[in-house]
């Protein structure tokens, strides 16, 4: 079992960058695929990207594709999602996940969260 806790979050212009980070705790964080997902205000958790816990194959939902990055490191037990070109729509809270040796696209399949980290993009 592991615990997870977001930071990074905070208020940005349109067009600018962010950078969330997620600490674990806990062991065995190598043994985990990681994700991120973000949820707006009245609308439905949704997927952001994902990383696998071997070969670092990741993936990312269509609407982040070539803005965001991202990563993971097993010796600090971090995980990261570069945020870049950041449009109105990105404002959300997000969330990072992790999922038991295989990564997934979907909230249900994660069984770890954090609390979530605010992002805010302004015109």
């Amino acid at each position: 079992q592991i615990q997870l806790v977001e930071s990074g979050g905070g208020l940005v212009q349109a067009g600018g960058s962010l950078r969330l980070s997620c600490a674990a705790s806990g062991r065995d964080f190598s043994l985990y695929a990681m994700g991120w997902f973000r949820q707006a205000p009245g609308k439905d958790r949704e997927f952001v990207a994902s990383i696998e816990r071997i070969g670092g194959a990741t993936y990312y939902a269509d609407s982040v594709k070539g803005r965001f990055t991202i990563s993971k490191d097993d010796a600090k037990k971090m995980a990261y999602l570069q945020m870049t070109n950041l449009e109105l729509e990105d404002t959300a809270v997000y969330y990072c996940a992790a999922r038991y040796m295989y990564v997934a696209t979907t909230p249900g399949a994660y069984s770890y969260w954090g609390q979530g980290t605010q992002v805010t993009v302004s015109s």
